[in-house]
């Protein structure tokens, strides 16, 4: 089996931790946002976008607590990996951080084109 040093993987996650607790604020304030353009507006095309955005919200809501179980499980498992082989982990812990590092990209990107719809959404309803 192949081990590689894994020093760069603890401080990894806790800066992914980091960026899933920034847009869950950050979909929160949004969802504050959407309450008010709802307040606002009784027309039934917000009322649509309304419960769209809402629902985008939601999944992306639950898409961070997904993400952050499987990284807060992963920074177990290199924990676990590293105490066995005196600070090294094997080469599939170092491939799935990488799969878990291209989930969280794809996370920020679709959040951001919500967000950048959402902002048209505000310009035009607000």
């Amino acid at each position: 089996m192949s081990y590689t040093n894994a020093l760069h993987l603890g401080t990894a996650h806790q800066e992914w931790l980091k960026i899933l607790e920034f847009y869950e604020i950050d979909i929160h304030i949004l969802e504050k946002r959407l309450a008010e353009v709802n307040q606002k507006n009784t027309a039934f095309e917000s009322r649509a976008e309304v419960e769209h955005f809402q629902n985008q919200f939601i999944i992306q809501r639950n898409n961070i607590i997904e993400l952050r179980q499987r990284i807060n499980a992963h920074a177990h498992e290199v924990m676990i990996d590293m105490q066995k082989h005196v600070g090294r982990v094997e080469e599939h812990k170092v491939v799935e951080h990488h799969v878990i590092e291209e989930s969280l990209l794809n996370l920020e990107r679709i959040i951001n084109e919500i967000r950048h719809h959402f902002n048209r959404f505000l310009a035009k309803w607000f």
